[in-house]
């Protein structure tokens, strides 16, 4: 079989959706506002339905809206009007997208919203359908050509798009941040991005603690026992003065053979570099090697001398951060 090249057909397709998606740009109005502040002050359950790959786009923005702190959830159109109407509430925002507006299966739906006086948003293209009349807030996307005249792609291109775009304004219009997102995506990747220093940082009796006045013999006891390669060094205010790391003291050993007697002030590096305990694990990992370092004395900057956790470069390394 002679073989074919594909790419313009691809760049065909491409175009195609990109064409839609200016004409979506330029279709954006005052009712996209209305959608946001509805959504974002939902007290119940944001439920979205469609038919088709309408309802691959529907179950996508739920999944999307949940994860930047807007509980939905997809329903399906099919299985609505077969018990499945019992799991929306009069509270909840109902958002049905379908292209034409007419499909059979969403009318139980409309019928049901209308009954119960829930909030419809319809994402829709037909301005004279029965979804577009329905619907208390309308989401309009303009009428766009489809591959080879039939496939639903630029249509529902749109729909994901203005779905993603409602997320996301969603998101800034109840403050979403990136300490919220964290909270709720803690697998993966992506979450162990977003952990903090405070998430992984050594705590409590496992700090290795040392008073500057201390012996160093003394302090060589409390290396071995905390196995952590450093000391955090205090004065008799708890406040942080300085910091030991083994490194430090085989340097030292080999210039001084009576340094076991002196005082840990004597050893130490004064000032040592710290971090906030709200920094990204990530931002405390690229500290580490620009300075070259291993560890960081973790620090609350309301209280930046006081020492509340220690981390280190292997702690980042084995939490999978980057």
């Amino acid at each position: 079989m002679k073989s074919k090249k594909f790419i313009s057909t691809a760049k065909d397709v491409i175009n195609l959706e990109i064409k839609a998606l200016q004409q979506l740009k330029k279709n954006i109005n005052s009712s996209f506002d209305k959608a946001v502040i509805q959504i974002a002050k939902c007290q119940s359950k944001i439920i979205l339905c469609g038919v088709g790959k309408s309802g691959l786009i529907a179950s996508k923005i739920a999944s999307t809206l949940a994860s930047v702190g807007t509980p939905s959830f997809y329903v399906s159109a099919s299985e609505a009007s077969h018990g499945d109407l019992g799991m929306i509430s009069k509270k909840d925002i109902l958002i049905l997208i379908s292209n034409s507006g007419e499909t059979n299966e969403l009318k139980n739906i409309i019928q049901y919203s209308k009954r119960n006086k829930i909030l419809l948003i319809g994402i829709v293209s037909k301005r004279d359908s029965v979804l577009y009349r329905a619907s208390d807030i309308k989401l309009t996307i303009p009428k766009v050509s489809e591959a080879e005249g039939i496939v639903p792609t630029a249509s529902t291109t749109s729909q994901l798009a203005l779905g993603d775009a409602l997320a996301i304004a969603t998101m800034r219009y109840k403050k979403f941040g990136k300490m919220d997102f964290k909270k709720l995506h803690p697998a993966g990747s992506l979450g162990s991005q977003l952990r903090t220093v405070e998430d992984i940082m050594v705590t409590g009796k496992k700090i290795p603690y040392v008073n500057e006045n201390m012996q160093m013999s003394k302090a060589f006891k409390i290396l071995a026992e905390k196995k952590l390669g450093f000391l955090i060094v205090r004065n008799k205010s708890k406040f942080t003065t300085g910091i030991i790391t083994d490194g430090q003291i085989r340097r030292y050993s080999q210039k001084n053979l009576n340094f076991r007697s002196l005082p840990v002030k004597k050893i130490m590096t004064k000032k040592p570099i710290s971090i906030d305990k709200n920094e990204f694990a990530a931002k405390a990992l690229n500290l580490m090697n620009s300075k070259k370092i291993t560890s960081l004395a973790v620090i609350n900057k309301k209280k930046p001398l006081i020492t509340i956790g220690v981390i280190h470069i292997h702690t980042i390394l084995q939490s999978n951060i980057s």
